[in-house]
């Protein structure tokens, strides 16, 4: 769970605004993180992000649009709705945290590369459990390798299929230990999808070795 510490904070036209120390990194809009420790009243809670802008808020015209000044950078501002009174931008203590959840791929995903709809409903939950487990792979391993992706989106078509063939793969392997179920009483050859394949979807090098 990533933690910012935040900077400076302040509401406008009811608004919140913070400015956290580190880079936001995996943080989109529409992502619920929890504020903390904020001297802002009213500003503490459970917020949605409304905007990433990196131009200063200055506030919101009358259609409701979101005003930001170009001239006045702001690196690593959060914007958030939040109705009370206006409060000046002034240096602040307190704590950003989310959870980032990865949804590249969903259960139509990995239904359609195994070719069978689930049979029962313990079937539909280890999907549902193998796919959770494949977006957190597939997205940490990404930014590993120095990728910066939004969590909702896939990025690309190849990246979605790498992720959907390790969460078929997960599930393949239910049952089984350190391989795909087989009634063949000799070992099993690893299967063409292997780990190489599925690293190379996703755009990640082979592993380093000394």
């Amino acid at each position: 769970m990533p933690t910012y510490t935040v900077t400076h904070a302040w509401r406008l036209d009811d608004y919140g605004v913070v400015q956290t120390l580190q880079a936001l990194d995996g943080l989109v809009i529409g992502s619920t993180f929890t504020l903390a420790g904020t001297t802002v009243t009213g500003l503490n809670g459970s917020q949605i992000v409304a905007s990433l802008n990196a131009g200063m808020f200055v506030g919101v015209t009358e259609e409701g649009d979101l005003e930001f000044n170009p001239d006045y950078i702001l690196l690593n501002q959060i914007v958030f709705a939040d109705s009370g009174d206006d409060v000046e931008r002034g240096a602040d203590t307190g704590t950003v945290t989310y959870t980032p959840t990865c949804t590249w791929i969903v259960a139509g995903d990995v239904t359609e590369f195994l070719g069978i709809a689930a049979a029962t409903a313990n079937d539909t939950a280890y999907i549902t459990t193998c796919l959770n487990a494949a977006n957190a792979f597939a997205s940490r391993r990404r930014r590993e390798a120095g990728y910066f992706d939004t969590l909702a989106v896939a990025p690309s078509a190849d990246v979605k299929l790498g992720t959907t063939l390790y969460a078929a793969s997960l599930y393949r392997e239910r049952g089984s230990v350190d391989s795909f179920q087989s009634f063949d009483a000799m070992t099993m050859p690893q299967p063409s999808m292997t780990m190489g394949r599925i690293l190379q979807l996703l755009g990640c090098g082979r592993p380093q070795v000394g």
